[in-house]
This record gives structure tokens, sequence and C-alpha cells, in this order.
């Protein structure tokens, strides 16, 4: 990846969208600086006045699961399977706060009980085996949220879930963000997802950002041929199910070096040539 660079304001959402390797999990895994070793990042990583590059790794932990937190694709394998969930949400709380298990227990409880957990007394003792798919996101949601982080990061939470689930998650996640006046990074391959929860979206390809704007502008004028590819990929109720659905040409996406341009108030994109 070359050449990331955006913004995501207090209260927002910014959708990173984009293909399987394209670069979308790095980048925020760049962000919580859980890339492997052999993984080099330059430049900077602002969250408020700090650079999270120049922290060292134990005040990177203590912003790690308290200021920033993440929820990845498959709670599954996020989960531990042999540990009640109540006790995995009090793990996140006694990590970051200096509370008794008991206190740090009745906190799980209400977390689980803020992202919707019919009986959330009951549920805290079962094990991840025991709860929906999700239900188990609910979870993951949960420990994401439980010390009130002012960054949650997002990395295809929705993708392993039906349709009507998905839905569900979506809407939690708008009102707990609006609850909390949190900022969001919501990852992606879907643009209708995106279209559901981010206010700005930042298109990626092969490794760097080729358009950014807001959502409903790039649904309506996207400029780059992958973002219009993309749109045009989405299925619709007036899709004819004889038609084989649209696909992104990708040769006619070369990689040239050229920067990001304002091309409306807002609104950028790499204009190949």
């Amino acid at each position: 990846m070359r050449e990331i660079s955006f913004a995501i304001p207090e209260s927002g959402t910014l959708g990173l969208v984009g293909e399987s390797g394209s670069g979308k999990s790095a980048t925020s895994l760049a962000i919580m600086r859980l890339l492997p070793p052999q993984a080099r990042v330059s430049g900077s990583i602002k969250f408020f006045s700090e650079d999270l590059l120049s922290l060292s790794s134990a005040a990177m932990r203590q912003i790690r699961g308290s200021r920033i937190s993440m929820i990845f694709q498959e709670p599954m394998t996020a989960l531990n399977p042999v540990m009640r969930v109540g006790d995995q949400v009090a793990e996140a709380v006694l990590a970051h706060q200096k509370i008794t298990k008991q206190e740090a227990w009745r906190r799980s409880v209400e977390a689980l009980r803020e992202v919707a957990i019919p009986d959330p007394e009951q549920r805290a003792r079962d094990y991840p085996h025991q709860l929906s798919g999700g239900q188990r996101q609910r979870v993951m949601i949960a420990i994401a949220l439980v010390n009130h982080p002012q960054l949650l990061i997002a990395d295809e939470p929705t993708t392993a879930l039906d349709v009507t689930v998905q839905a569900q998650i979506l809407d939690l996640l708008r009102d707990l963000r609006e609850k909390y006046k949190l900022a969001m990074l919501f990852v992606s391959h879907d643009l209708g997802v995106i279209s559901r929860i981010a206010n700005q979206v930042a298109v990626m390809y092969a490794g760097e950002i080729v358009e950014m704007g807001p959502v409903a502008r790039i649904f309506s004028d996207a400029r780059h041929p992958y973002t219009r590819g993309l749109i045009h990929a989405i299925p619709t109720f007036e899709t004819n199910r004889e038609q084989p659905l649209a696909t992104v040409e990708k040769q006619v996406f070369s990689k040239i070096a050229v920067p990001l341009r304002e091309v409306a108030p807002g609104h950028w994109a790499r204009m190949p040539q």
C-alpha cells in the first residue's frame, strides 16, 4: 500500500471499501499497530494530538481496547470458545480500569443489554457456541464499546451474517455511534452496506485510495472507473434474475502513479490517464 491518507471526523463514519486484497484490512490493522513484525509503516497516524506510530508498545496497549477498539469479521475466531462471554466482556474492562471483578461483571451484563442481547444476565453465563452468529457479533460489539472508545474500527463485521441480521447489526452500530458520539472506520467490500452506515467513503484499489468523498456524491457522480464498476455491480430489486450480475473489468485500471485531486468540493479522485 502507499499514499493512504484520510481523516475521520468525530461522530462520523468513513466507509473503506474495496475488493479482497485491496488493502482495507491492512489499513485498519496498521491503525491499531497490529500488523506482523515484518510489516513496515511510514508516515504518521494522528489520533487527536498523538502520533500512534511514535508511541511505545506499552502506551499503545493502553489505547488499544480503551480509546480505540476494533470489531472483527468472524466472532468465532475472535472469542475464546472455553470462556463465558460475560467474562470476556469483563476482561476488557479489567484490562483498562481499576475496579473489582464484581463491578466488571455488572458492566459486562449492562454492555450485553445495550447491544440488545435478550436476557443478558443469563447470556453472560453462556459460551460462544451457545449463541447465534448475530448474538456472537453483538458480544464482539459489547467488548469493543464497554470502555467507551473514541474511535471504533469495524472490519467487515456483517459479512458472515444473513441479510436480516446484517441490517440489525448495522442499525445497532449506527445507533451506538450516535449515542456515544463515536468516530467509526467501517471496512467492507460491499458498497450497499457502506451506503447504509457511512457519511464518507474511500474506495481502495490495489493498495491505493482511488476515490473519496461524501457517500451521496460518490453514488451520484463517481469519477474513477473502478468506483463506477463497483456501483454498477450492486444488485437491485430490478436486476433481471436471468442475467448474470455485472462484474468489474479490471483491465480498465492501470497502476499509474497519479495523485488524488479534488474534482468537486470534498470529492477526490485519481483520474487514470
